[in-house]
């Protein structure tokens, strides 16, 4: 199956100037060292063949997603775009809603939580700290129990800040690891080396058009994920 295949299926939002795609647990968003064929590639071929450019494709991106998170990335089809897009970052003005399944029911109901964060690059980790310590930056988010299992819990989270593995790093922070999530002290892995993290919807003004968009990623399929698909709707 070529990667072509399939990703018009998982584009939940497309205009002349952005497009939003649900990614995949294994995907990664942009090149890294590992040589594996990022996102914005299978992206920009799409756009090619869609649109039968000759030349080279214009695709920026907007804000990126850990490799085993699914859910919403935005990408830009213009430049101008793109840095409208980034503005928005900066002021905090997109409003990022996850899921979080974690397997320890949350200290409360709902908290907002806020730590000092910094990153460790030998690992690939991010760790609480206090805040006098250095390269450590702020890092906010909120979160609400919306669902449980006998399992389970299912947390909605809202991001204040884009630290590097923030919510991951937050709730293990709080006792509340994330399904599938070793790194980040759950005790087993994902068979497809997911973690139950999904980046559900994304909300902003239209850099553009002024619009309002709002944009729902449909979760994986999975058992886990079906239950709590249904149990919020119920």
């Amino acid at each position: 199956m070529s990667n072509l295949e399939g990703i018009e299926t998982r584009i939940v939002y497309e205009d002349n100037h952005l497009i939003i795609i649900n990614k995949n647990p294994s995907e990664i968003v942009q090149g890294d060292k590992t040589g594996d064929i990022p996102l914005s590639e299978t992206l920009k071929g799409y756009l090619k063949k869609k649109y039968k450019k000759l030349g080279n494709v214009y695709l920026g991106v907007v804000h990126r997603i850990d490799r085993p998170v699914s859910g919403c990335v935005i990408f830009a089809k213009t430049d101008k775009a793109l840095s409208r897009m980034n503005k928005l970052i900066q002021e905090r003005e997109i409003k990022k809603l996850y899921w979080a399944v974690v397997k320890n029911k949350p200290p409360k109901e709902s908290e907002r939580l806020s730590h000092f964060l910094v990153k460790n690059e030998k690992q690939n980790k991010s760790y609480a700290v206090k805040a006098d310590v250095k390269n450590a930056l702020k890092a906010e988010m909120e979160y609400k129990l919306i669902a449980s299992s006998d399992n389970y819990f299912l947390l909605e989270v809202q991001l204040f800040t884009g630290r590097h593995h923030q919510i991951r790093a937050q709730l293990a922070e709080i006792g509340c690891p994330i399904k599938g999530d070793l790194k980040y002290g759950f005790p087993r892995s994902n068979q497809d080396a997911s973690i139950h993290l999904h980046a559900r919807k994304v909300e902003f003004v239209h850099p553009v058009s002024k619009e309002k968009i709002s944009v729902i990623a449909p979760l994986p399929k999975d058992a886990i994920w079906s239950y709590f698909q249904n149990a919020v709707q119920s």
